[in-house]
């Protein structure tokens, strides 16, 4: 059964799964799709292009795929997708993709806290929690079990790669490996996620390959080309390590220094 409050404004043609419930003066588009279990608190816009999974949480205040906040967006059908049992705090701010991407996208079981803002052509994993006031410029990448401290702000493409965790009042302009922590203005390399990754099973063996591999990278003082090679000949047989060669590999604006 679906449960509209009498003062909400809901399109015909939007489409609404079972069990869904939509509180007062919230504003729900003609394109939009809503999977089941879903509650969408009071004064909530759901734009055209909306797109929720299934048992999605959204609190007041927040606005999901809206127009993107860049010159050369012409009215294009684009698309902001939701995965299941993700919560959006108060007041956060959801832009749909452009020309570039056709889409932004927030993956399953993400939390993210008040005001924080996800802009155009974004993609975010998994497991992400942004904390309050998280700013997050277009075409970022965010891979899954990522943690964004408070108040930190993302420099467009930027990648940052699964399971590192971002400081409070970070200033981040750099890719960022996986596995690893990052402080600062501008953010600088500060060690492993060595508690985060316990907690998610990861070996004192894993844990072990990948301290050693950006102690070559970070400490060794050799030149960074010389320190991936080392790497990949000593820990390359590390699947952990893979991941961290790939995504240096595939880094497009640097990654992050010590």
């Amino acid at each position: 059964m679906v449960e509209i409050h009498p003062t909400a404004i809901v399109s015909p043609k939007a489409k609404l799964g079972t069990d869904v419930k939509v509180g007062p003066f919230t504003i729900i588009h003609d394109d939009v799709e809503v999977g089941d279990g879903s509650i969408i608190d009071s004064h909530v816009v759901l734009y055209d292009g909306a797109r929720l999974g299934n048992r999605v949480r959204i609190y007041q205040g927040a606005a999901v795929a809206n127009t993107p906040q860049d010159l050369k967006f012409g009215n294009e059908v684009s698309y902001f997708y939701i995965g299941d049992e993700t919560q959006i705090r108060e007041f956060v701010t959801l832009h749909r993709g452009t020309h570039a991407t056709g889409k932004s996208s927030i993956g399953k079981n993400c939390l993210l806290m008040a005001y924080t803002h996800v802009a155009h052509d974004c993609s975010l994993g998994d497991n992400i929690i942004l904390a309050n006031g998280v700013q997050i410029g277009g075409h970022c990448e965010i891979d899954n079990q990522v943690i964004v401290g408070g108040l930190a702000g993302i420099h467009q493409f930027t990648k940052i790669g699964a399971h590192a965790m971002i400081g409070t009042n970070s200033k981040v302009t750099a890719d960022v490996p996986p596995f690893m922590m990052v402080q600062g203005v501008p953010a600088r390399f500060e060690g492993i996620n060595k508690v985060g990754l316990r907690r998610r099973g990861f070996t004192p063996e894993q844990l072990e390959a990948i301290k050693e591999a950006y102690r070559i990278l970070y400490l060794s003082g050799m030149l960074f080309s010389h320190a991936k090679e080392k790497i990949a000949k000593d820990l390359g047989h590390h699947e952990v390590v893979k991941n961290i060669l790939d995504f240096i590999a595939k880094a497009t604006r640097g990654i992050v220094r010590k």
